[in-house]
């Protein structure tokens, strides 16, 4: 318990965490996390991106910058490295209001 929590707070973080936690046994079971539709670019993981993403509770933003860090050198190279960067500056916008100058694809 971090000493600035209080105890319901801390206590909501734990029923959040241990339902991650169950959520992420089910998905580990089941068959749709042992297979990958649509290529083999995730195969070699340690982590699975969706794993990383559902245990850390990453919204869609976060969660596509992960999906997409991960795989551009197995992927689209260039192409993914332009969607974190997008991906990034939509975070930038929606949740700071703050813009970047310029542009990634030369537009």
């Amino acid at each position: 318990m971090n000493v600035h929590e209080r105890h319901d707070e801390y206590m909501a973080r734990l029923n959040k965490e241990e339902k991650i936690s169950q959520e992420l046994k089910v998905l580990k079971g089941s068959k749709a996390t042992d297979k990958q539709v649509g290529g083999d670019h995730y195969k070699d993981f340690k982590i699975m991106p969706v794993e990383y993403i559902s245990k850390n509770n990453l919204d869609f933003c976060e969660g596509n910058i992960i999906k997409y860090i991960s795989r551009h050198k197995l992927k689209n190279g260039a192409e993914d490295i332009k969607k974190v960067i997008h991906y990034a500056e939509l975070i930038l916008e929606l949740q700071y209001g703050e813009k970047l100058n310029g542009s990634i694809d030369g537009k």
